[in-house]
């Protein structure tokens, strides 16, 4: 497997198989970031694509010195995340949201499947509800460190915070979620947002 590195210089330089390397490398992650972030499959699946196509339209930006490729991308998922959600706010501001979930909204379908399966797509779903709750600087910082793996250096860069900062909001929202979750869905929350890392 070629490395980011490599595939970044190829892509540079012209290469376009480089260019859908890396976006089928990092499809995936960025994706689950921003449904992390959002709740909703379609508007996180627009907002993966804006950033992935963002990223690579825009690779000679790019500056290794300053960041990974990873928390590069990612600072540019949050504010696509961040603009749905903008744009998410208005759309509500001006119809009801009670007839907008009448009308179905956007729920993942889930699909039945071995016991266990289903049991840790419930505590997976409850996690995540519970994330949802959460303000957006906080669902950010918990969803960046359990969910994708940032450091909190490399958060602290995605977020423009300090890194005090970074730590301070992981374990408010950590604290926050404890509070919501049922006690045997508490001890699931690592390995939850973990798994859905992988």
């Amino acid at each position: 497997m070629t490395d980011t590195n490599t595939l970044i210089k190829r892509w540079q330089a012209g290469d376009q198989r480089a260019a859908e390397a890396l976006y089928n490398c990092y499809r995936d992650q960025t994706f689950r970031l921003a449904y992390g972030l959002l709740g909703n499959p379609a508007d996180a699946e627009e907002a993966a694509q804006d950033a992935l196509t963002y990223a690579l339209t825009h690779i000679r930006r790019y500056d290794p010195q300053r960041a990974g490729f990873s928390t590069w991308l990612h600072t540019i998922t949050v504010s696509r995340c961040r603009d749905k959600q903008r744009q998410r706010r208005r759309f509500l501001d001006q119809f009801s949201l009670t007839a907008w979930l009448q009308k179905g909204g956007n729920a993942p379908d889930s699909a039945p499947g071995q016991e266990q399966q289903v049991v840790a797509a419930e505590i997976r779903g409850e996690v995540l509800e519970a994330v949802q709750t959460l303000s957006p600087s906080l669902r950010e910082a918990i969803l960046l460190r359990y969910w994708v793996g940032h450091t909190y250096r490399e958060m602290a860069e995605i977020l423009d915070c300090p890194i005090p900062t970074a730590q301070s909001r992981v374990r408010m929202a950590y604290q926050r979620l404890r509070a919501a979750l049922a006690p045997g869905s508490l001890a699931d929350l690592s390995s939850s947002l973990e798994e859905e890392r992988v």
